[in-house]
This record gives structure tokens, C-alpha cells and sequence, in this order.
């Protein structure tokens, strides 16, 4: 793979929650903690519960979101238990996908190799040996990987910093007075976070002359803990000021007296809940405890499922309605934090106020029941889901189990550790199958499933369904990437269907065209359909795997399915392509590229874009190809690397191979340099040729190439089908042409707008810094773009009559000038870089930010196809003349 340029996208923060309420006080907490941040490499915010650690950690991480260009990002760990999963965890917060069985730490060092980023790993105390050996693993591996923890306790490695994060401070009776009351409020961030939060429940609420002594003994009554001073500002609404810490005062004496070995920062935040869980209601109370076993929030529906039923102390029934009551009371007591995602309504236990519902859970005896009916109803869920996979709900039901998904792995968990429950693991395990093989998360649905054999469970026939389907894709994906990258001699082919012949596919059940609900097994009737295409394009026997491809195509758009469609479209794609239609291949990638699910899932989206790279390598336009091929590359850099590389180490492919002689090393390393910095959805665009991406070379309207220039790139068409242009350079160094005086005097225009201007060339033809001359060119060699062992003789590869025709002479069409690409602004900016002005200068000069003007300078690179700023002062020094 090629080296990945910085992308376009904004340094970004990924994975915190939007902060619902203000972020008060810590301001010497948050530069102590970025000094030592800058200082090493592995920082732990340690502290009691309630504290504030994960408030600041995600604080500071907006802070120093600039300085890490890869990005920041939180990966919580709250919701996990199993030590095993750590990795897993990481990996899916960074994105990185493992459609593979190896070990997920050595996937995530992998990827992080080359990075310069943050990680944030919230609430490791219960987690601490796999998160040591993590970050030992990762720091050793990387130079630009940084990693901020919060836990109760250290990690306990070598070169390890800690910085305990201190209780808010509340000033002494001595520090205030009449006089002082406005100011004590903002020099004590306890007195400002307690008037913040009462102010949210009672509206107009201030600290001053009349309350500022009471609320100022609240808050060293709480130690300056922020938990516990949110949870008692809630109280105004009720009660005075003055009642609180009266009654506080009380709790507080009972607690003391009862535990004497623990913490008093922990005493004072146990006082706090206890207090509040006691002004909670009966019903609350019980729902509080229930609630605990969910994590990472959840809808009234699944708190229902969970709650509704037999009150063990009085054995009355909860109704439904009495649930909803209690979820209602418990926001209103700020026990729940009620949010909202794509419009629905979730709720959500903090950390320590779910563990306090845990302990009460265990002390009621009602711990497995209340998990059971938990992972029982998480079983409906996946089972309905799997159910309605095939059909046109994949989208909402992928963002489901997306926003579910702690919650199914906890779970997985209670099956896993639970005596006599294994069985009900693997079968949950076994029917997410979809999700774990259209997420490209294969390797965490192994680990689920192979933990469920481990535990006693027997196999069924729901595993021997998932693991035929997770080895069905596996191979899909290694034969596709054999045939584009030219590793399937055809030669072969007849000896492979002796060995092995490829069956007939099962029949089409009676009525599946339908457009009615489709059957859980119409997916699988899909899928082998697409397997044997590929197995017989693998073969050379691309014209019986397209009637398939079509069959399995038109089963999924009866049914408005998408996910199995983008495999039937890449493979019908492949099929033309292995036959030489690349006109075809190219129409049916695109096809793809226009469903959802492709542009959503990057795999999916990486895979699609390379088959149209290799469709337009071999129908002669290779810069657009190389602008396909970078942005591939960046694609699956950002998502953990191409599993299938490993078929090709270092081993250009023959499209690729074709491309790169057709335009030459140089430009086609600046197409891909272009496309490693488009992001995804602008990849999208360029391919579609939509408007909107206009700093791509090669944009399309409409799927059609316009214009003189475009013409010079697209060649002849022969019957429908688009031949390569022949543009092979001479060994002189120059391209042939026609030797008439009309081809000299075009020859001799395109060097004068050279001079003036190096974006002006022949379309097809190199750009950048360095294309203002032919000379230098040089005949590539085709040895070795047909693999060893394949074919002796081009003319029986399928795309011989490609490869072939970069060897014979062509016509050079005259240049058509384009106009200049940059903007107004940007010029500007160009011209004060070729006075050699630094970035800081030029944000002066124009009365601009300097991460504008950094901005400004990184898109004229992008749009001129250059590498450094000299190439600018140049370009632009010639285009005017100086």
C-alpha cells in the first residue's frame, strides 16, 4: 500500500457524549494535566468515585484535540467486565474493523503503528491488568500513540505519570462576607457548580449575602466532590438551602459512624446517593435496582421488558405503566440522565449511581433473575432482527443494534458466566451473525461464540449457519482479490473443476420474487449465488456467473435489500470486468456505490472503489484510477488495513500495473496523493462524477467524461465497449504523435502554456511541479504484469487487448486549457507563500485565523497536485510572470 497522506477531514474528538450541562472550575487541573500529557506518554487521572475524571479527561482531550492529527478518542470501558475484550473494545471505538480470527491487540498495534493520536480508557479500576498490557503493547509499539486513563487506581507501568484529581474547593466560613458574596462565587467552583445545577431546576436560583454561608457548609459537608454536589442541588426544588444541610448533616452523622475502614471521600459520596436513593419512592427504588443491569443506556421498552413483573417484597404486579412512573421519578431526581438519539428517547445510569443500583440488586437476591430477563429480552431483539435482516429496515436495524450494542454484550457476558446458560450465548452469539459479518467485526463474533464452546455449550445449527456464513464471505473476498490481482491463472481452470466442479445453485423458493416480507433463508439463497459467481469468474467462466449475479441482484431489489445487493453488484461488477466489458463493471460498481449501506460501511465502500479503479485503469483512464486507487488506500488505513493484502505483498496489480505505464510514476503518484485526501464521502462523489468535488481531477457529470480533454482520456470506442488510448511513451522520452505540422504546432502550444502554467497539459498527462517536460519519460516494461505462472502469451488474459494496446503508437490530442483552480482567496494566499511569508504571517496579513490560512495553504497543495510550498512560490512566480 502506499504511503497515506494527511486527509481534508478536521482534527476531531470521537466518542465523547455532547456535555449536557456546563463544565465549571478546573482550569489549573486541566493545564497541570496537558503539561504532563506533553511531558509522556501514558498519563492516569486517578480519584475517588464521583470526582470528576472522566469530565476532565474529556475536557482536556477538546483542549489538545490540535496537536493530535490522527484524533482523540474515547473508548469507555464501564460496561465491560471481561478482560479478554479490552482490545475488542479499543478496536471498535477506533473504527478498526478485524473480518479475520487474529488476536485483536496485535490488529489495533498494527494500526496505530505510523498514527500520532490520543486514546482516553475511562474506568479501567475493574480492568486493570488488560489495560496495562494494552498500553504496554501499544507505546511500545508506537512513537506518535499517546494514552490518558482514568481509574480508581494506577495501571502500575514503568514511565506511567498520575495526577489525582483533586474535590472541588469550597471556601471557609472566615472567606466570605457581605461584601464578598459575588466574588466567592466565582473564585469557589463548588459554590458555582451548585448554583449552576439549582439554577436548572429552579430557575432564578443564585448564591448570595442570604445563602452563601449555608451552601458553602454544603459543599465541604460533600468534601467538594461534584457528584455529590449535583445530586444535592437537585434537592432545592424541594427544600431550602438551609434544610438540606440540616438533613445532610444528619445522613451524614448515621454514615460515619458505620464504616470506619473506608475513605472519607467515599463515605461522603455514599451519604450523597444513599440520600438520594431514600427520598426515591418503594417502586423507584426497585426500578433503580433493575435498571442496573443495563449499560450504555436504554429505551422504556427494554427497561419494561426488565421491570414489569412481580414485586418480590409485596408480589404485586408492575404494570407497565408503574414502570414508566418510576423511569419518570428517577429522571426527575437526576438518578437517570434522560438523551436523545435520532429522535428516540434513552436513558442512562452514571457510573457510581449504577453501581450503587448493582449493590442493592445483590442485596434484594435478585441479580441473575433480573440479568436473565435482561438477556432474555436482548434475545428477542437479535432474534426479530435477524429475521427482518433480508428486507429494507438493514439500515435502522444496523444503527439498533449499534446504539444496543453494550447492552447485547452484556448480555453475552451473563451466558458466558453464568453456570447453565451457555447454550442461550451461543445461540444469541450465532444469530447476530449479520452483524458481525456486515460490520466487518467477524473476529468479535468468534470471540463471543468461540467463548460460549469454551463454556459448555454444544454446537447447532444456528453456529454452523454463522460460521458458513462468516467463511462464504471470507472466501468471496479472497477470490475477488485474486482475480484483480491477476493470481488465478485461467489456465487452471479446467483442472479446478475436475478436482472440484462447481455445483448447480439451490433453486429460487417459490413466490421470493415477491414483494412480500422475505424469509430469514432468502439471504442464503443470495449468498450462494454470489459465491459459485465468484467461484466461476475465478475460473474464467465470467459469462455463466453474470446470469447468477443478476438472479441474486433482482432477489434483493424485490425485497428493498441492500447489504447482500452490494455483494451480488461487486461480483456481477467483477465478472464484466474479468470478461473485458469494463464499461459494465464500471456501471454495476457505481450501482453500488449509490446503496446506503455501501457508502455507511467502509468495507464495503473500499472494496467497491477499488473494482471501479481497476474497471477504469483498464478502460484507459489512469489518472482517474489512481485518484480511485489513493483514495482506497486511505479508506482502509483509517479502518485497520486490507485483510486480502496479504495475497499480494508488494506486488503491484496488472490494472494498477497498466495505470501506472499508461501515465507514468510520477503523475500517477500525484492521483493518488489527490485521492488519499478526499474523505470518504467525497471519494463517493468524484466516483458518482456528482458534483460537489471539485478539486479531484477527472470529475465527472452525469457518469460521462465532457469535453475535448475528456475525450483525450476515455479513446475510441469499438461495439460499445471503450478501448484503451494508446499513450505510451517512446524511448526517446516522447509520446508519439502525429508528425504533421498541426501535431508539432499543438506539441509546441502545450510546452508555451507549460511555461506560463504547469496545470495546463494534455489531459491524461502528468501535472504538479515536475510535468512542465516530456523529457525523462521512459518505456515501463509490461514483464511482470501478467502474474508467474499464469498465461504465457498476452492474448489469453482476458485483458491482453488492454495491456497490449499501451505499447502501440497514438495520437496526442492538442491541450485544452483548464481554468486556473483556485479560488480568489486562495490566490492570495499564494501569492503571499511565493514572497515566502509563513503561515502565521499570511493569518496577519489577511486578518485571518492561522488555522484558516493553514487551511488555505493545504487545499492549493491539494488542488496543484504539489508537495511543498516552493512548488507554490514557483507555480505561481511563472503564472504571473515574475
Amino acid at each position: 500500500m502506499t504511503s497515506i497522506v494527511g486527509g481534508s477531514e478536521p482534527r476531531r474528538t470521537s466518542g465523547f457524549p455532547a456535555e449536557l450541562t456546563s463544565f465549571v472550575g478546573r482550569r489549573d487541573e486541566a493545564a497541570d494535566v496537558r503539561r504532563l500529557l506533553s511531558a509522556g506518554r501514558l498519563l492516569t487521572l486517578t480519584g475517588p468515585g464521583g470526582v470528576g475524571k472522566t469530565r476532565l479527561a474529556g475536557h482536556v482531550a477538546g483542549q489538545v484535540a490540535r496537536a493530535f492529527p490522527d484524533g482523540v478518542w474515547l473508548v469507555p470501558l464501564a460496561a465491560h467486565s471481561d478482560e479478554a475484550f479490552v482490545p475488542h473494545a479499543v478496536n471498535d471505538a477506533l473504527g478498526v474493523r478485524n473480518e479475520t480470527v487474529r488476536p485483536p491487540l496485535e490488529i489495533l498495534v498494527d494500526h496505530l503503528r505510523e498514527r500520532r493520536l490520543l486514546i482516553v480508557l475511562d474506568n479501567c479500576e475493574h480492568l486493570l491488568r488488560s489495560c496495562a498490557i494494552l498500553a504496554q503493547a501499544v507505546l511500545a509499539a508506537t512513537e506518535g500513540v499517546r494514552i490518558l486513563a482514568t481509574s480508581r487506581h494506577r495501571l502500575g507501568l514503568a514511565g506511567e505519570q498520575l495526577f489525582e484529581v483533586p474535590p472541588l474547593p469550597a471556601p471557609a466560613p472566615e472567606e466570605l462576607s457581605p461584601a464578598t458574596s459575588a466574588a466567592a462565587v466565582e473564585s469557589f467552583p463548588a459554590l458555582r457548580l451548585f448554583a449552576d445545577r439549582a439554577a436548572a431546576v429552579v430557575p432564578g436560583f443564585t448564591v448570595g449575602e442570604a445563602n452563601q454561608q449555608a451552601v458553602a457548609r454544603l459543599c465541604r459537608r460533600l468534601d467538594g466532590l461534584p457528584l455529590a454536589i449535583e445530586l444535592a442541588a437537585v434537592r432545592v426544588r424541594a427544600l431550602g438551602v438551609d434544610q438540606l444541610v440540616e438533613r445532610l448533616d444528619d445522613r451524614y452523622q448515621l454514615l460515619t459512624c458505620g464504616s470506619p475502614t473506608s475513605a472519607p471521600r467515599h463515605r461522603t459520596l455514599r451519604s450523597a446517593v444513599d440520600w438520594s436513593h431514600e427520598l426515591c419512592t418503594p417502586q423507584e427504588q426497585l426500578v433503580w435496582a433493575w435498571l442496573s443491569v443495563f449499560v450504555g443506556g436504554f429505551d422504556l421498552a427494554a427497561a419494561e421488558a426488565v421491570c414489569a413483573g412481580e414485586d418480590s417484597g409485596t408480589g404485586e404486579r408492575i404494570a407497565p405503566c408503574a414502570v414508566l412512573d418510576a423511569v419518570a421519578g428517577l429522571v426527575d431526581k437526576s438518578v437517570l440522565v434522560r438523551e436523545e438519539h435520532a429522535g428516540q428517547v434513552r436513558y442512562r445510569l452514571l457510573v457510581s449511581l449504577r453501581d450503587y443500583g448493582l449493590e442493592k440488586l445483590h442485596d434484594l437476591g435478585e441479580a441473575t433473575d433480573t440479568r436473565r430477563r435482561h438477556r432474555d429480552h436482548f434475545a428477542r431483539l437479535g432474534a426479530e432482527y435477524e429475521q427482518a435482516w433480508f428486507g429494507p429496515d438493514q439500515v435502522e436495524i444496523t444503527e439498533r443494534i449499534r446504539i444496543d450494542q453494550d447492552n447485547f454484550r452484556a448480555a453475552l457476558d451473563f451466558c458466558l458466566t453464568t453456570p447453565g446458560e451457555a447454550q442461550h450465548g451461543l445461540r444469541l452469539a450465532a444469530g447476530l451473525w449479520f452483524h458481525w459479518v456486515a460490520g466487518g467485526i467477524w473476529g468479535e463474533g468468534r470471540h463471543w461464540m468461540d467463548g460460549a464452546l469454551r463454556a459448555g455449550a454444544r454446537p447447532d445449527a444456528g453456529l454452523t449457519r454463522a460460521m458458513w456464513a462468516g467463511a462464504l464471505t471470507s472466501l468471496v473476498h479472497s477470490r475477488s482479490a485474486a482475480v484483480l490481482a491477476g493470481l488465478d491463472p485461467v489456465r487452471t481452470a479446467a483442472a479446478a473443476d475436475a478436482e472440484l466442479p462447481v455445483p448447480a445453485p439451490p433453486p429460487v423458493p417459490a413466490g421470493a420474487l415477491a414483494p412480500v416480507r422475505a424469509r430469514a433463508s432468502t439471504v442464503f439463497v443470495v449468498l450462494t449465488r454470489v459465491e459459485l459467481a465468484c467461484s466461476l469468474v475465478s475460473r474464467g467462466r465470467a459469462a455463466e456467473a453474470i446470469p447468477l449475479c443478476a438472479e441474486a441482484v433482482a432477489l434483493c431489489e424485490a425485497h428493498g435489500e441492500q447489504w447482500a445487493r452490494s455483494w451480488a453488484l461487486r461480483t456481477l461488477a467483477l465478472a464484466h470486468w474479468s470478461a473485458g466489458s469494463y464499461d459494465r463493471a464500471a456501471e454495476h460498481a457505481r450501482a453500488c456505490l449509490r446503496l446506503p449501506y455501501t457508502v455507511r460501511q467502509y468495507q464495503s465502500l473500499a472494496r467497491t472503489l477499488d473494482l471501479l479503479a481497476a474497471a477504469e485503469a483498464l478502460a484507459g483512464d489512469a489518472e482517474r484510477a489512481g485518484v480511485l486507487r489513493g483514495a482506497v488506500d486511505r479508506i482502509w488505513h483509517d479502518i485497520g488495513g486490507n485483510p486480502m493484502d496479504a495475497l499480494r505483498p508488494g506486488r503491484p496489480r496488472a490494472a494498477e500495473h497498466h495505470a501506472r505505464h499508461a501515465l507514468g510514476d510520477h503523475a500517477y503518484a500525484l492521483a493518488q496523493r489527490r485521492g488519499g485526501r478526499l474523505t470518504p464521502e467525497q471519494a463517493v462523489a468524484y466516483a458518482l462524477g456528482e458534483p460537489g468535488e471539485s478539486t479531484a481531477p477527472g470529475a465527472r457529470a452525469g457518469g460521462r467524461r465532457e469535453g475535448p480533454a475528456a475525450a483525450s482520456r476515455t479513446g475510441g470506442r469499438t461495439g460499445g465497449r471503450r478501448t484503451v488510448p494508446a499513450a505510451a511513451p517512446r524511448p526517446d522520452g516522447r509520446r508519439d504523435g502525429s508528425a504533421s505540422g498541426s501535431g508539432a504546432a499543438s506539441g509546441a502550444a502545450a510546452g508555451a502554456a507549460v511555461g506560463r502554467n504547469p496545470r495546463l497539459l494534455p489531459s491524461g498527462l502528468p501535472t504538479g511541479p515536475h510535468a512542465g517536460s516530456l523529457e525523462g519519460a521512459h518505456e515501463g516494461s509490461l514483464e511482470g504484469a501478467l502474474p508467474a505462472g499464469g498465461p504465457a502469451h498476452t492474448h489469453a488474459h482476458p485483458h491482453a487487448h488492454a495491456l497490449a494496446s499501451a505499447k502501440s503508437p497514438a495520437h496526442v490530442t492538442a491541450p485544452v486549457a483548464d481554468p486556473v483552480p483556485l479560488t480568489r482567496r486562495e490566490l492570495q494566499v499564494a501569492a503571499l507563500v511565493a514572497q515566502g511569508r509563513t503561515n502565521k504571517q499570511i493569518a496577519d496579513h489577511l486578518v485571518i485565523a492561522r488555522r484558516t490560512a493553514e487551511g488555505h495553504v493545504e487545499r492549493i497543495l491539494v488542488k496543484l497536485g504539489f508537495h511543498n510550498r516552493s512548488q507554490v512560490a514557483a507555480w505561481f512566480s511563472a503564472r504571473a510572470g515574475l
